[in-house]
């Protein structure tokens, strides 16, 4: 899951990137309303959700929702503001916003719905992912098949997410990357490559596999009676 917070506070910005992180999201900063109206301009399908101060200098939060949703962009938005009266609430919710929090706010909460906002995109009310046996709890970040417990580094678990996110289709490298890294945070093709091969090694075995489709990309499936042409599920050969 990757997060753009817009957020002119330094202090609670800092609070809300350490917290997200810690919950395995790759997050991105910005500190004004024209930084985060670029990027949501320029990057806007890298993003699951984001987190946005009304009160942001250069322009302010409700003209960067307002802009994103005249772009026709339905990515989920979460309105944080020191403002709290009714007006105001239904003023950024008639904007565009999902949800909105007044400041100052419980961090405990704001993850809470951060997961329900992302789980709406997914269709996944109950927090839990499923593909087959393979399901993926989002509040616990943990993983199981059949009922056992599959353990996955970070890296691991964001990488799984965002396969099951696009079940049945493909998902090349270049979108890996742009889903599980933060700005300058360089990731090499041969580095996806190696967490697919792990990430490969602890999931397979059963129904569930993940192809590689030569050239294009990787897909979570299940294992059907002949495999595709063209579709190689071995792992890439580490150095």
């Amino acid at each position: 899951m990757r997060i753009l917070i817009a957020e002119d506070d330094q202090v609670l910005a800092d609070g809300l990137l350490r917290t997200l992180r810690g919950s395995g999201a790759a997050v991105n900063h910005v500190a004004n309303g024209a930084e985060a109206d670029a990027a949501l301009m320029t990057q806007p399908s890298q993003f699951d959700l984001l987190i946005l101060d009304l009160g942001l200098p250069k322009l302010h939060g409700l003209e960067v929702l307002q802009r994103l949703r005249a772009r026709g962009a339905s990515l989920p938005v979460l309105i944080l503001t020191a403002a709290d009266s009714v007006e105001d609430r239904v003023q950024g919710l008639d904007y565009g916003a999902d949800d909105y929090m007044a400041k100052p706010f419980s961090l405990q909460e704001l993850e809470a719905r951060v997961r329900a906002l992302t789980r709406r995109g997914l269709g996944a009310a109950s927090g839990l992912i499923r593909h087959g046996p393979l399901v993926y709890g989002q509040a616990g970040h943990v993983a199981t098949i059949d009922g056992r417990l599959v353990e996955l580094s970070a890296r691991e678990l964001g990488l799984l997410e965002v396969l099951l996110q696009r079940c049945g289709r493909l998902v090349s490298k270049d979108q890996l990357v742009d889903r599980l890294c933060e700005w300058g945070e360089e990731v090499s093709n041969n580095a996806i490559e190696v967490y697919i091969h792990r990430l490969r090694k602890k999931i397979e075995g059963g129904p569930i596999r993940i192809a590689t489709v030569r050239g294009l990309g990787y897909c979570l499936e299940r294992i059907q009676p002949e495999a595709a042409v063209g579709v190689d599920s071995d792992s890439p050969s580490l150095a």
